[in-house]
C-alpha cells in the first residue's frame, strides 16, 4: 500500500515539466506544428534534389531542431514566471497584432459608468 506522503497526479495544480520546463500538452503542440512545417517543406526539397525519401529523414532532423529550439525558447520566457505566464502574453500579443481579441481588460486612464443623469436614490421608510 502506499503511503499517505506520496505525490497523487490529482493533487497537482499544473502539468508537470518534462523537458527543458515544457509539459506534455506543450511538446505535443510543438511537435505536431513543426511537423506540419517540416514535413511538406523537406519532401519538397528532396524531391527538387532527386531524392525523394531523403526528405523524411530531412523532416525528422528539422522536428527535432525545432522541438530543441522552441523548448529553450519557452524555458527562458517562462522562467521565473508564474503558470500561464507565456499563454497570457500570446494573447495580449493576438490583440495588439488585431489577429484575435483578448479577454483581459487593457485600457489605462479614468473609468466612467456611462450614465449622464444622476439619479436619485429611494428613501428608506423607517
Amino acid at each position: 500500500m502506499a503511503a499517505r506522503d506520496d505525490i497523487l497526479a490529482e493533487r497537482l495544480n499544473a502539468e508537470p515539466a518534462i523537458f527543458k520546463g515544457c509539459s506534455s500538452s506543450e511538446l505535443g503542440v510543438i511537435v505536431g506544428v513543426s511537423a506540419l512545417v517540416w514535413l511538406p517543406v523537406s519532401l519538397m526539397l528532396a524531391g527538387i534534389a532527386g531524392a525523394v525519401t531523403m526528405g523524411f529523414g530531412l523532416a525528422g532532423i528539422g522536428v527535432v531542431a525545432t522541438v530543441l529550439l522552441t523548448a529553450s525558447l519557452l524555458q527562458r520566457l517562462k522562467r521565473n514566471r508564474p503558470d500561464g505566464y507565456y499563454q497570457q502574453r500570446m494573447v495580449i500579443w493576438f490583440d495588439g497584432h488585431g489577429i484575435k481579441r483578448s479577454p483581459f481588460v487593457r485600457r489605462s486612464g479614468a473609468w466612467d459608468i456611462g450614465r449622464t443623469v444622476h439619479a436619485s436614490l429611494p428613501q428608506r421608510n423607517r
